[in-house]
């Protein structure tokens, strides 16, 4: 490792289309090291052939929803980094039947399930990233407007990023004095395997390049570039922020 090159965790790289691998290349041209997680073993095989795409990037496994993982990765990124200087969260997820039909039927696992993995697992991972933070560094995750605004079909997804807004605002102010930043990106809707078990995600394409005053849907590009921006010296005076990054659709009232 040269002496100014930086390492990042990235959580949710799934496949090419995914908002993560988009972040992962932005921050590989940028010149950082990157370790790129993995759910398990059967997802394993694909992660390696994303992996080899990107030069000196290693994978690890974990599933953010048990604390005993986090702890063996972190215990790894330590023994093989030293420290880390970012963390990128982009994961969610919410059963496919709590995303469909009207939010007051969601069930009280659904509601579970989608606040444990989507949100809790922002909180865990911080909690273990923040020892190997040495010198101060920057934690980004995903968010998207049906937080504060209803967007059909989203149901829990919604009320799961509003907590996650939260949660980076709370984490914002605890790691603060350790001069780690913590920020969310809200992107518009992108065509990538989690949003396609939204069961409205065409119309929210389409509204979206309708209304947007760019006249267009984001590409994965420009939230990667974001999140880099976010990470790098550049951002370092911004943390508990939601940046949107939606081609302007958050601003329009109708």
């Amino acid at each position: 490792m040269t002496e100014t090159q930086k390492t990042a965790v990235i959580f949710g790289v799934a496949n090419k289309r995914s908002i993560a691998w988009a972040i992962a290349q932005k921050l590989q041209q940028a010149g950082w090291r990157l370790a790129i997680t993995y759910q398990n073993e059967r997802l394993a095989q694909e992660a390696k052939g994303l992996i080899e795409d990107l030069p000196g990037a290693k994978g690890f496994m974990c599933d953010v929803s048990h604390d005993d993982q986090i702890a063996k990765l972190f215990e790894e990124l330590k023994a093989k980094y030293g420290t880390l200087q970012g963390v990128v969260h982009s994961v969610a997820f919410a059963p496919a039947a709590e995303l469909s039909g009207e939010f007051l039927n969601t069930t009280r696992e659904g509601f579970r399930i989608a606040h444990d993995v989507s949100v809790y697992s922002l909180i865990a991972v911080a909690r273990a990233a923040a020892p190997l933070i040495t010198q101060g560094g920057g934690i980004v995750t995903m968010t998207y407007y049906g937080a504060e605004k209803v967007v059909p079909k989203y149901n829990v997804m919604g009320v799961a990023k509003a907590a996650l807004e939260a949660s980076v605002r709370y984490l914002a102010s605890d790691l603060g004095a350790q001069n780690i930043r913590v920020n969310a990106i809200s992107a518009g809707p992108i065509k990538t395997l989690a949003a396609r078990g939204i069961s409205g995600l065409g119309e929210m394409l389409k509204s979206h390049a309708e209304r947007a005053p760019l006249k267009r849907n984001v590409d994965p590009g420009e939230v990667g570039a974001t999140a880099a921006f976010l990470l790098s010296e550049a951002g370092s005076g911004i943390t508990g922020e939601t940046i949107y990054v939606d081609c302007g659709y958050n601003i329009m009232g109708f």
